[in-house]
């Protein structure tokens, strides 16, 4: 999920100060409207990354960071019996929930590059990121859940949805291709057969030609 350039570009101070203000924790800018539409669409750049991801290759084996084990194995020493495949907003939102959220996500904290980054979380797994189906979440939180979704075999779903609407696709592309050829065929086989009864045509009436010739000859 990480991604690095070769080039250096160079770019405005405005976007400088944007790419600032986005690499600092959410409560730092308060409810600034501009950073705020920022992080939105910067989140949503990041979700919409991530679904082609899980819909294009098999879940099972992605790998989102370098400590994928340790954030695994910490989610789920934490939160043994944390129901993932639907998520139960209570249980990241509500206060008891934060308290028991809040240190797991600080020993996070200079291990995972914006580990407080705000990121939007699917609630069913199964579905895309619509408007029903989304929170807003710290990276950390979206990580651990994630993770644990393509481990254990949840996200399948989606990969599993996409691939066979493609499949069906291709095969409906594949009948279409094989009617317009069987259609070029049937077409090429009349052509066959009108030119065949047009020679056969052309040598009777040689034929008859022929023996009037002869007729007239013997006449004579």
């Amino acid at each position: 999920m990480e991604t690095t350039s070769g080039t250096a570009e160079p770019v405005s101070g405005e976007l400088v100060s944007v790419a600032h203000a986005l690499s600092l924790p959410a409560e730092s800018y308060g409810n600034d409207p501009d950073i705020e539409m920022a992080w939105a669409m910067k989140a949503m750049q990041h979700a919409e990354v991530y679904y082609k991801l899980i819909s294009s290759v098999d879940p099972q084996f992605l790998k989102l960071t370098k400590v994928d084990d340790q954030i695994y194995s910490e989610f789920r020493e934490n939160f043994e019996k944390l129901r993932i495949d639907v998520l139960d907003p209570e249980e990241l939102k509500s206060e008891s929930a934060k308290e028991k959220w809040r240190p797991f996500c600080l020993k996070f904290d200079g291990v995972v590059e914006d580990f407080n980054y705000g990121t939007l979380l699917r609630l069913d797994c199964s579905q895309g990121y619509t408007e029903e189906n989304t929170i807003f979440a710290p990276r950390i939180q979206f990580l651990a859940i994630e993770i644990a979704r393509n481990r254990e075999g949840y996200n399948k779903a989606v990969y599993t949805s996409v691939q066979d609407k493609e499949e069906e696709k291709e095969g409906n592309q594949g009948r279409e291709k094989g009617t317009d050829s069987g259609g070029a065929e049937e077409k090429g086989a009349n052509r066959e057969r009108e030119k065949a009864k047009s020679n056969k045509g052309e040598e009777k009436e040689k034929g008859a030609n022929k023996e009037i010739s002869k007729s007239g000859e013997t006449a004579m």
